[in-house]
């Protein structure tokens, strides 16, 4: 199925379109920063914030722009890439509802340490600096669940880390699908779809590998039937197999 040009995956429309209240509301609920808060609180937070559409494909911000803003994703998917040595952008990570995409001065970050583009049409909630002052201030609650957060990215990046920088190239490979499936998996009939358009070329960059092992790779697992994939995505129909590859 290869060659398949159909895609299971949820790319939403083609076009931004407005972010509906109940929708900012529950994006708010759902991003651990601002867990916490009660209902009259995540309201007096979500008129901080500012609802932006971007497209699929549309760059968010760059790496090494101003941190400026802070955005929740409401719906859809973000990449996150760094560039590396050779000029070459490298996929470190997804970012899906509830998650939080860059961070403010205020957070530690003078510069935005990743570029952040759409896979799918998608709503972003932007906090601009003075009104993120104001709701720690107004809650300080997510000020604690921000340092929070921030450090369980950093430790999920440094187990990334060592998964890449261990194992043989097979073994990343698996680890990086099971990663990818437990953070953006939807179950299909297909198997645990990776709900998020990804090219052979963004799985070889969070494994460390090449875009040919990965191919050969999933060539290989699609025979003995542990996944199914096409044009862009890729379904585990055995996750426990897979998991078991990674070691």
């Amino acid at each position: 199925m290869a060659g398949r040009r159909h895609t299971p995956v949820n790319l939403g429309c083609a076009e931004p379109h407005a972010c509906s209240p109940a929708l900012r509301r529950r994006a708010l609920a759902g991003a651990p920063m601002f867990r916490a808060l009660d209902d009259a609180a995540l309201a007096d937070v979500d008129a901080r914030c500012t609802a932006v559409g971007v497209a699929a494909g549309e760059v968010v911000h760059r790496a090494g722009d101003p941190a400026d803003w802070l955005l929740v994703v409401a719906t859809g998917r973000v990449k996150l890439t760094r560039p590396a040595v050779d000029g070459t952008e490298v996929l470190v990570d997804l970012a899906r509802p509830g998650d939080v995409v860059g961070m403010l001065t205020q957070l530690g970050e003078s510069a935005y340490p990743e570029t952040a583009t759409a896979l799918t049409t998608t709503c972003l909630l932007r906090f601009g600096a003075e009104d993120f002052r104001e709701v720690l201030r107004r809650h300080p609650e997510v000020a604690l669940a921000a340092l929070d957060a921030t450090a369980a990215r950093l430790t999920e990046a440094r187990a990334a880390l060592r998964a890449v920088a261990a194992g043989t190239s097979e073994q990343r490979v698996a680890a990086t699908l099971v990663r990818l499936a437990d953070r953006v998996g939807v179950p299909r009939r297909e198997g645990l779809l990776l709900d998020v358009p990804l090219t052979r070329a963004d799985l070889a960059a969070m494994a460390g590998t090449t875009t040919e092992t990965v191919s050969r790779v999933l060539s290989r697992w699609r025979a003995d039937g542990l996944i199914t994939s096409g044009r862009a995505w890729v379904a585990l129909v055995d996750r426990e197999a897979i998991a078991g590859l990674a070691g």
